[in-house]
């Protein structure tokens, strides 16, 4: 008999919450830092979305649009595990799009899209990192 008696029975929605809630605090410090670290750089250069007004709010909204990704993967998806595998990364490269359409426009110089492509890899990290505990996937029963 398992002692698992609904698969997601394992997931309370506070327990959802405040762990996603932590992990868009922790992205968030995390690209602070980021953006930090690219000013001091570039101190001459542009700083294009490396202000805290600018990417919080965008944080906010890539972890919980990872989230919602995750979430709905692993509901319907018959192979959850696999179908991230290869999500994730392609999710994270077309988010790099619009950074480099910065660029292209000069709103950006090198520095500031590195900066900013480093940042879409930490909310993707942080918020990978915070839903496969809040949210876990499921190894398959015989």
């Amino acid at each position: 008999m398992s002692t698992q008696a609904h698969p997601h029975a394992d997931t309370s929605t506070a327990r959802v919450v405040l762990g996603i809630a932590a992990a868009a605090v922790v992205a968030i410090a995390v690209n602070a830092l980021v953006a930090f670290g690219t000013s001091a750089l570039n101190p001459n250069g542009t700083h294009m979305g490396l202000v805290l007004v600018a990417f919080a709010p965008l944080t906010v909204i890539g972890v919980l649009a990872g989230t919602v990704g995750w979430a709905a993967v692993r509901r319907y998806a018959a192979n959850a595990r696999a179908v991230l595998r290869v999500l994730v990364p392609v999710v994270v490269v077309l988010s790099f799009i619009p950074d480099f359409g910065l660029l292209i426009s000069g709103m950006a110089d090198v520095v500031n899209l590195v900066g900013l492509l480093l940042m879409h890899v930490v909310v993707a990290t942080v918020t990978v990192t915070a839903v496969s505990r809040v949210l876990p996937l499921h190894r398959k029963t015989v």
